[in-house]
């Protein structure tokens, strides 16, 4: 699944692309910038690769916690903002499992523990508490990786890559503003946690890669669906590099 080859793909000059250093496992490099294939839309390095898992995986937790909140939630404002987990998290996975193979990139099926963490901390209350740990959690998580969409927007190479950055920013940035307008978000408290996170172990960073032939977990939009998914078949993204302007004889 993940990790076949598509199409063009075929192109891909492998040196590392298992499973990313960031996810707890060892690699040659440590460095982001590393390239680790060649590919016909630009060079992936360490770091593209880890951003396209972490999209993955932040949609397996974040897309149940959708469902869970539209269940308990309380005010409107946060079923509201569920609604945009699920939709938002939907297209941005669809788009994750269109790009992965053609990168050679593996992507988890589960979340990792810290994740299913949270969701376990938030879907343990009820009534306001419930309300109140899910806009502060989620707000806290989506700051912190706003930053990381923006550097990778900013310095990728890759158009694929780069056109999941556009999605996921606009993604974060959505639901980001849906939290606030819940109206519940201790903004002293929520970037204090994000600017100051936790030293975990890096076990608790790491979704574990699936086993050896299992199906991909499909994160599936609602009949609602307002969000979509990257068109990878356009040519301003498969092409690699745009054309030169032809020249016109005035």
């Amino acid at each position: 699944m993940g990790t076949a080859f598509v199409g063009g793909a075929l192109g891909l000059t492998l040196v590392a692309l298992a499973y990313p250093s960031m996810l707890g496992l060892e690699t040659v490099s440590t460095s982001n910038d590393r390239i680790i294939a060649n590919t016909q839309w630009g060079p992936l390095t360490e770091g593209d690769r880890d951003f396209v898992v972490k999209v993955r995986a932040a949609g397996l937790w974040e897309y149940p916690l959708g469902v869970i909140g539209l269940q308990k939630g309380q005010s409107q404002a946060v079923k509201t903002a569920s609604e945009h987990l699920i939709d938002g998290h939907a297209a941005l996975d669809t788009t994750c499992r269109k790009i992965a193979p053609m990168l050679n990139i593996t992507l988890p099926n589960v979340a990792s523990p810290q994740q299913v963490g949270f969701v376990n901390q938030i879907n343990a209350k009820t009534g306001k508490e419930f309300d109140y740990e899910f806009a502060n959690i989620l707000r806290q998580t989506h700051g912190s990786i706003f930053n990381t969409v923006a550097k990778v927007r900013s310095t990728t190479k890759n158009t694929l890559v780069r056109a999941l950055a556009d999605q996921a920013n606009d993604t974060v940035l959505d639901h980001i503003t849906v939290m606030e307008k819940t109206g519940m978000v201790d903004f002293d408290q929520t970037l204090f946690q994000q600017t100051t996170p936790p030293k975990l172990p890096k076990s608790d960073l790491t979704p574990p890669p699936p086993p050896a032939g299992q199906p991909l977990v499909v994160l599936t939009p609602p009949p609602t669906a307002t969000s979509t998914p990257v068109d990878i078949d356009s040519a301003s993204v498969v092409g690699g590099v745009a054309p030169a302007p032809t020249p016109t004889v005035g």
